[in-house]
């Protein structure tokens, strides 16, 4: 489950992590307010008003700028909320911005020039352990700086046995070449993040920038936090947190009838039960010269009306053009997924306008087969792996 950067903010905050301060506002009145209250609060004369949709590069599309007094406060959250924000990782059509976080300006003139450094934490799924990732690079594509400039990345494995130890945090620091005040201040925030990362059951943290300050400070500016879905029963405010707005609406109408649906870009409908099905079913339309058009896992029961909601979902993306059903009967019997089948495409009726190819193997196949082939419906069976992949070749043709 992915956060807004003020949500992230939130949860460094409860862990003693070192943040740029601001408040959430979704009209430019209540952006106003915000910049008042925030500069009671911390002093700050400016105010940086940030978009927040759960898409990186916010800046390049424009949906991150200072504002050096309240009128311009009003007039760019004004512009900001309610725009479709095109960053280099939303499609085309953007993010409709609901809502900015105002937030104080941290880039203060002092005795020393402010330095942005690059910090994540996630798990390295090669050697089981949690693992820190930081570079000199703040505020840049990570990206980039490792295609470009490799040696610049550093990265530190953590046993999460024994969580992060007092070396490793201060190895950091020395990596990114700090001293004095500022590198006791990295320590602290190092061990904070990874606490951070720990206790709230995250798959990612990632901070761009950490900042610097003039007066040597450590702080984060920006959060983009990833909350593992599986752990949400122990974290229900964490939970609460949930924007569906920011999610694609066909999965969060999946999610609540219990399906395992992911949206993707190809012409070819899959629905089947098991995630490693699903991944060679995925390979199988790929050969056969097309495109998967989701990811749709129904699970272990497959009856009319959990088919007939699969179906629906899959037919809400116009560019399905033919529907490959591939089942394995273990723990469900194949001839009473046939039924669904069945019974789910007569109550939809014409609703289904593309062909259908049904793949059923495990017990009870054969009596599945006879139920398909004899149903007089626009369904299609098939017995074998390459069997299913050249009648959905054939249906594309």
């Amino acid at each position: 489950m992915n956060l807004h950067e003020y949500q992230g903010k939130e949860i460094l905050n409860s862990f003693g992590v070192r943040i740029q301060r601001g408040i959430v506002a979704d009209t430019p009145e209540a952006a106003v307010d915000a910049a008042k209250k925030l500069t009671e609060e911390t002093g700050t004369g400016w105010h940086v008003i940030k978009a927040q949709v759960h898409a990186g590069g916010r800046g390049k599309g424009g949906g991150v700028k200072l504002a050096k007094n309240l009128q311009e406060v009003e007039k760019i959250s004004g512009e900001i909320i309610g725009m479709q924000l095109v960053t280099p990782q939303t499609s085309a059509e953007g993010k409709k911005v609901n809502q900015v976080l105002v937030a104080e300006d941290v880039y203060y003139p002092g005795d020393n020039e402010p330095e942005e450094y690059y910090m994540s934490v996630l798990l390295n799924r090669g050697t089981g352990k949690n693992m820190i990732m930081y570079s000199t690079e703040g505020g840049m594509d990570i990206e980039t700086v490792a295609e470009e400039t490799p040696h610049l990345i550093f990265t530190e494995e953590i046993d999460p046995a024994t969580g992060i130890l007092p070396f490793q945090a201060r190895k950091v620091a020395f990596n990114l070449g700090l001293s004095g005040a500022a590198f006791k201040e990295m320590t602290k925030f190092v061990t904070a993040l990874y606490t951070a990362y720990d206790k709230s059951d995250s798959s990612l943290f990632e901070i761009n920038p950490v900042l610097k300050t003039s007066d040597d400070k450590i702080m984060a500016v920006d959060a983009k936090v990833t909350l593992d879905d599986n752990a949400l029963y122990r974290h229900k405010d964490y939970a609460d947190m949930r924007d569906e707005r920011e999610e694609n609406p066909t999965e969060v109408e999946a999610k609540k009838a219990g399906l395992n649906y992911v949206d993707l870009d190809g012409n070819v409908g899959c629905m089947v039960n098991g995630a490693g099905l699903a991944m060679a079913t995925m390979d199988l339309i790929k050969q056969a010269g097309g495109e998967p058009a989701n990811f749709l896992d129904v699970g272990g029961t497959a009856d009319a009306k959990r088919v007939e909601e699969a179906f629906r979902l899959i037919l809400k993306d116009d560019k399905v053009e033919a529907i490959l059903v591939n089942i394995f009967g273990g723990i469900v019997r194949c001839d009473r997924v046939a039924q669904g089948i069945v019974d789910a495409y007569k109550n939809m009726g014409d609703a289904i306008n593309v062909p259908i190819i049904v793949r059923l193997q495990g017990t009870n196949a054969d009596v599945a087969k006879e139920l398909i082939d004899s149903s007089g419906l626009n369904v299609e069976s098939a017995v074998q792996f390459q069997e299913a992949a050249d009648k959905v070749q054939k249906v594309l043709a």
